[in-house]
């Protein structure tokens, strides 16, 4: 049987502490099944609308639009092997990569074991792999990466300098960190009434330790540091991605109701966040969704 290789495995992964979040864990195990039914390609997260180019009606040319733009930013060289994706859930965006350049190789960390077994079945002849490990303390060596990503994954840990310091550290120098995601646009103290509410919910639904503030996040990126810190604030490239998740929840439960499946609490969980994120989503002055790029 063909196996997939990796170049330069060895040279790039080190002995690691064994850190795991319960929360994080039951939540992906449990409902990254219900993502199928979001996006055929498993692109976990919202996608990125051009007029023109992408069709708002389908979620998956929106989602590998999103793909795109953030291979775009990483600034590869046609010579640029080892990129890390930093919470990379069933590796719809390692998929992309990988056959948008055919000399790359990835390497993809995620808590979840689910995800591990079966993101690594469709990676399969591929040069990727997934590893059961937390992006705060992965087992990457030193400035063994030649660029990382963290799509929507660095919110379960609230954005932590942790994390950033992590990226950091497994990065060589000059090369790039991408990060897309929901941050808050203010301290959580500030919030309005409805947004407070709706912060709430999405965090509960979703195992999140929160979003972070997009000013304190940045600056957390030059302290660990990295260089030229770009904020892109992309909340109109998302927003008709976003409004699906009404009739994706619609038809999520209409297909189980038929199918006589009974929803498992982590689906309820699941579309109820969904939701809460559309309701944060309208509340633009405290939400925002943006694409971060930092050089090491």
């Amino acid at each position: 049987m063909k196996t997939t290789k990796l170049p330069n495995v060895q040279d790039v992964t080190r002995k690691k502490k064994n850190t795991s979040r319960e929360a994080i864990i039951d939540f992906y195990n449990e409902a990254t099944e219900d993502y199928s039914f979001w996006s055929r390609d498993l692109n976990m997260h919202f996608g990125y609308f051009i007029f023109g180019k992408t069709n708002p009606l389908k979620r998956d040319s929106m989602g590998n639009e999103m793909n795109n733009q953030i291979y775009n930013r990483l600034n590869l060289s046609k010579t640029t092997k080892n990129i890390a994706d930093l919470g990379c859930g069933m590796g719809g965006t390692m998929r992309y990569m990988l056959k948008k350049q055919n000399n790359l190789s990835m390497i993809g960390v995620t808590l979840s074991p689910f995800q591990v077994e079966e993101g690594n079945k469709l990676l399969k002849d591929k040069k990727g792999l997934i590893l059961q490990e937390n992006y705060c303390n992965t087992s990457l060596t030193s400035s063994s990466m030649e660029g990382a990503i963290a799509i929507e994954g660095f919110c379960h840990s609230g954005h932590s300098e942790e994390a950033l310091r992590e990226a950091y550290r497994i990065l060589k120098p000059g090369t790039n960190l991408v990060i897309a995601d929901a941050f808050l646009k203010k301290d959580p103290k500030n919030l309005c009434l409805g947004s407070s509410y709706s912060y709430r919910k999405l965090c509960k639904g979703w195992s999140l330790d929160g979003l972070g503030v997009i000013d304190e996040v940045e600056n957390s990126l030059k302290k660990v540091g990295f260089k030229k810190v770009k904020v892109e604030d992309i909340s109109f490239r998302v927003a008709p991605s976003v409004l699906h998740v009404p009739f994706a929840i619609g038809g999520f439960i209409l297909k189980n109701i038929l199918l006589k499946n009974p929803l498992k609490p982590q689906s309820w969980n699941n579309m109820k966040a969904s939701f809460y994120a559309l309701i944060s989503g309208l509340h633009m002055k405290d939400f925002g969704y943006y694409i971060i790029t930092a050089i090491k």
